[in-house]
Parts: structure tokens; C-alpha cells; sequence
């Protein structure tokens, strides 16, 4: 068991690797709460791939991720999953994004029991023609209760129009008629290929004993017979710069228009990360609740409420998505539009910016729940923790900054408008 010292949230991190492949990672944390995540790195992005022991790439339906989460909970024998943690005092949960599936359970109360029972229940897959047939209708109904929400037809038709051939085109549930297709056999090609322990870790965050959690999880994964595997093959998708249509009118159940506008901008030579940083420094000071440009359109009674803000990432691409809500989409589409293409930065906003990092830090170790999701969103972005944050926020430079906003073409976008029917 490795120990190190997480700098900037000043605390201790344990990790471990079993000989199965499957990675634990624990930071003790005074209090009265434990959380644990079991996550395998396998979300709706991973619709094309080689399955373990094959030579061919197989394309799966859309929303095989989620609905193979949902399926996981199925168990051949004893009680339901939610009903066991219930039992036991605890809070358990799962969600499906685009690059991971996430089990979790917290509270304080016979935790070496809930988690051995975390990894059983996860690592023992039951999934029947029967079982299969009857979720599809439990995940239709989700799908058919998010397409009546505006907001959501507006996010989900702005990124369908952004891409080409990238997976973030389509919902991380799928659709009505995809969903349909998927087989038992679909799931248990995914669940072989992606739920290897190898391709997974375990997070534990709270009032523990480290060696006791690595014995613990050590014991239960000897006693399950893993063959040794290399990563999973996925498909390289060759997205272009282009966004698949430019423009779209959507009638809707509303009463103010909503609109949305998407810059799809290539990562090229930089890395995405520090580009990501960079970008949502950028986008916050021209739009922001504070910027000059939300402020004289809130005078204008333009807007309702402020500019939404979402970066996404796709591979070789990252998306910048802004929403609003407005009597005049158009015409504050066309300020922001003009906003944007000004590239203007100086170092100390990104000095302030750099501040507002380290003082997240800070904030995020004040929780379980943040401090996880901060630390598996490291383990997922970059394949290990960062020990000293700090260090790595420093490292954000004017002059790089400034580089990669002149070489940011703002002429690629998609323009969404969701209008009175």
C-alpha cells in the first residue's frame, strides 16, 4: 500500500493495486460519514469497440451504458440492492455519463458489509430475454419524461447538431428505438469487455481505516477468478471541425423563446485540459453574471435570467454550449457572437481565475461527496491523482493562455432556437 499527501487538500491518500488490475484509492477524513465509489471506465462514449477475445470492432446501440447500469442491480438471489442498503442504514445510488459508470454508497454503519456487498453485487451480473424486455419500458418512460422538458430538447438538439459522428451527438440513455434493439447478449458483451477489474477503481472517502479497506476489498477479489486482460480497443472517431447543421427552429410548448449556440473548437497540438481551463476563464469574463456584456443586456431587458454556460469535451474537440432564454434570441445570439471574437484576456484575470481554483480546493475537502468526485474526475481526466494541486494551477501561464485564444476559430457553431408553437 502506497502512501502520499494530498497538499492542497492536506490530507492522506492510500492506493493499491490488486493483482486483478483493480485500483483502491482511500483518503481517510475525520467525521461521521463514508463514501465509496465503485466505478468502471465505460460510459455512452464507448459505443464502438473490440469485446474481450475478439478481432473484429462491434458497434452497440445507443444507451447500452445506462441500461447495462440499470441491469447491474438485477440480482438472481436475495434482495434488491437498494432495499440491502436501506436495510443497512446507508444511501446507495448509480449514474451513467459519458466516459464512466459510477456505484456508490455512504453512511457510517456496517461498512465492511455494504462494501463487500458493493463489490458482489456489482461484479455478479444476472441478465435474462425476460429481465431485458421488461427494463426496456422503465427506460422508455425516463427517455419520453426528458423530452418534454425544453431546456433538455434544447441541450439535446444542440449537440446532436454539433457533431458528425462523435457519440456526445446522442443522449447518454439512448432513444426510444435503440433501446429496443439491445439484447442480453449486448449486455454481456459490454459488461465482459468494460466491467474487467482492470478497468475499474474503488474510491473511499471518511471516517476509515485504510489497511482494513485494502484487506477488505484484497479478500473479496481473491476469491473471483479474473484472467489477465490489456486495455480495451476502442474506435478512433475522425470528427470534423465542422458542426453537422448550422442552424435549427424548434416549436415547443413555451412561452419565451430559448436558444442555444454551440462553438466547436478543435484541441489540435494543446492539451485539453489546460485548454478546457483556459476556455472556461474566457467564456466566464465575456459572459459571466459579473461581465459587462450580461450586465447591459439584463439593462436591456433582453435576457431572463443570465447566459449558461457549459464546456464539453469530445476527444479532439471541445464543445462550448451557451443558453439563454429571450424575447430576442437573435439579436443576443449576434452580442455574444461578437463578444466571443474579441480574444481579449489579461494576466490578472487569470490570476483571479487561479485563485477561485485554489479557494474550490479548499471548499472541496470540506465534504465526502466533493472530495470524491474531485478525485475520480482526476483518476478519469488524467490516470492518477494529482498530489499537489496547487502546483498544477500555478502552472497556467498568460502567454500560453493568450496563444490558444488566437488560434481559436469561433466560426464553427450550432444554433439552436426553441420558439412559441
Amino acid at each position: 500500500m502506497k502512501k502520499s499527501h494530498l497538499q492542497h487538500f492536506d490530507l492522506d491518500l492510500y492506493q493499491e493495486t490488486l493483482p486483478n488490475g483493480l485500483t483502491i484509492h482511500v483518503i481517510p477524513k475525520a467525521g461521521n460519514n463514508i463514501y465509496t465509489n465503485f466505478i468502471t471506465k465505460y460510459g455512452s462514449f464507448d459505443n464502438e469497440f473490440i469485446p474481450y477475445q475478439k478481432k473484429r470492432y462491434y458497434k452497440a446501440p445507443m444507451g447500452v451504458a445506462h441500461f447495462l447500469e440499470h441491469k447491474v442491480f438485477e440480482q438472481k438471489d436475495g434482495e434488491d440492492p437498494f432495499t440491502f442498503y436501506t436495510r443497512n442504514g446507508a444511501d446507495s445510488n448509480a449514474s451513467t455519463s459519458y466516459i464512466r459508470t459510477c456505484y456508490l454508497f455512504s453512511g457510517p454503519n456496517h461498512f465492511e458489509e455494504n462494501l463487500t456487498y458493493l463489490l458482489d453485487f456489482v461484479q455478479t451480473p444476472y441478465f435474462t430475454e425476460e429481465n431485458v424486455e421488461k427494463e426496456k419500458g422503465i427506460i422508455e418512460q425516463e427517455i419520453k419524461m426528458y423530452e418534454d422538458i425544453p431546456y433538455w430538447k434544447l441541450y439535446e438538439r444542440t449537440l446532436y447538431n454539433s457533431f458528425h459522428k462523435h457519440p456526445l451527438k446522442y443522449p447518454i440513455a439512448g432513444t426510444v428505438e435503440s433501446i429496443s434493439k439491445i439484447t442480453k447478449k449486448d449486455l454481456y458483451t459490454c459488461y465482459d469487455t468494460f466491467y474487467h477489474p482492470s478497468n475499474m477503481f474503488l474510491t473511499v472517502v471518511g471516517n476509515v481505516d485504510p489497511s482494513k479497506v485494502m484487506e477488505v476489498v484484497a479478500n473479496n477479489q481473491k476469491q473471483k477468478q479474473y484472467k489477465e486482460r490489456g486495455e480495451v480497443i476502442r474506435k478512433k472517431i475522425e470528427e470534423p471541425d465542422t458542426v453537422f447543421q448550422e442552424k435549427e427552429l424548434v416549436a415547443a410548448d413555451i412561452e419565451i423563446p430559448k436558444a442555444s449556440v454551440a462553438y466547436k473548437i478543435p484541441v489540435k497540438k494543446y492539451d485539453i485540459n489546460r485548454m478546457k481551463v483556459y476556455l472556461d476563464l474566457y467564456f466566464s469574463l465575456r459572459l459571466g453574471p459579473t461581465s459587462l456584456l450580461s450586465e447591459r443586456l439584463k439593462k436591456e431587458n433582453v435576457i431572463t435570467g443570465g447566459i449558461g454556460i457549459d464546456i464539453m469535451e469530445a476527444e479532439s474537440h471541445l464543445l462550448c454550449v451557451i443558453s439563454i432564454e429571450s424575447k430576442k434570441p437573435e439579436y443576443v445570439l449576434e452580442q455574444i457572437d461578437g463578444e466571443l471574437k474579441k480574444k481579449e484576456i489579461t494576466e490578472e484575470e487569470l490570476n483571479r481565475k487561479k485563485k477561485t481554483m485554489k479557494s474550490a480546493c479548499i471548499y472541496q475537502s470540506d465534504s465526502v461527496y466533493s472530495l470524491a468526485s474531485h478525485i475520480n474526475g482526476q483518476l478519469l481526466k488524467f490516470g492518477k491523482i494529482i498530489l499537489d494541486e496547487y502546483e498544477w494551477i500555478d502552472s497556467f501561464q498568460i502567454e500560453e493562455c493568450q496563444q490558444i485564444l488566437k488560434s481559436i476559430n469561433f466560426d464553427h457553431k450550432a444554433t439552436v432556437i426553441l420558439e412559441k408553437k
